[in-house]
């Protein structure tokens, strides 16, 4: 190697030279520093069809999203399999039907939630009981994100093509719609603890089908 080819080296910045951590910059997926980047595109979810948060509707651990998005809300109850969560209407296991009650609500919205539950295929079927005809399901689960600290009950991480399958089973293709948020750059930011204030504009608009940061599921029970 020539001395000019050295120097070059030298100056030239290595490739991913930030990202060469063994740990991230948070613990605790950007919290800590703003608002962790998948939080966004659950907004940006959740905005896209907060037309059918309405009516009853059900929540998993607190009605934040609820109270954020709803549009005509009648009553809001909250999901919780935790006893002690003291926001909780509902106290039950979804992936145990007979803990569910059938035909109660417009809408449930459950973000985050699948990919802790073993039996995924029985807890998108009974969020289909617990929905009124016509009422529709709202749900995200991480495609890319790291292990829960209770790393026992994370369960799956899920792309278009699984999520597409999982709930055509119990609400119908034709009735489920599923698409993708994130890129490259919003995948190895959320990785690192980033949060998404840290990120341009168009940085976390960009969505690559390639690299899904979460998937998003809007499902609705036909009869």
């Amino acid at each position: 190697m020539s001395l000019r080819q050295l120097i070059a080296r030298v100056r030239r910045p290595a490739p991913l030279r930030i990202f060469r951590r063994t740990s991230p910059l948070s613990a605790v997926w950007g919290f800590d520093r703003g608002t962790p980047v998948d939080r966004f595109y659950i907004a940006k979810f959740l905005e896209g069809y907060r037309q059918d948060i309405a009516g009853r509707t059900l929540e998993v651990a607190d009605s934040e999203y609820t109270d954020r998005y709803g549009t005509g809300v009648t009553q809001s109850d909250v999901l919780d399999i935790a006893p002690s969560n003291k926001l909780a209407t509902l106290i039950a296991d979804l992936s145990v039907a007979d803990q569910i009650p059938q035909s109660a609500f417009d809408c449930f919205i459950l973000t985050q939630t699948l990919h802790l539950i073993f039996d995924i295929e029985s807890a998108i079927a009974n969020a289909y009981r617990l929905l009124h005809p016509g009422g529709v399901l709202l749900a995200t689960v991480p495609s890319v994100s790291r292990i829960a600290p209770e790393a026992s009950e994370d369960c799956w991480r899920l792309t278009v093509p699984s999520c597409t399958r999982l709930f055509a089973k119990s609400f119908g293709e034709e009735n489920t719609t599923v698409r993708s948020y994130g890129s490259l750059v919003t995948c190895i930011a959320f990785l690192e603890g980033m949060a998404c204030e840290e990120l341009t504009h168009n940085e976390m608009a960009k969505s690559d089908p390639d690299f899904p940061l979460i998937i998003g599921v809007r499902a609705v029970k036909v009869k």
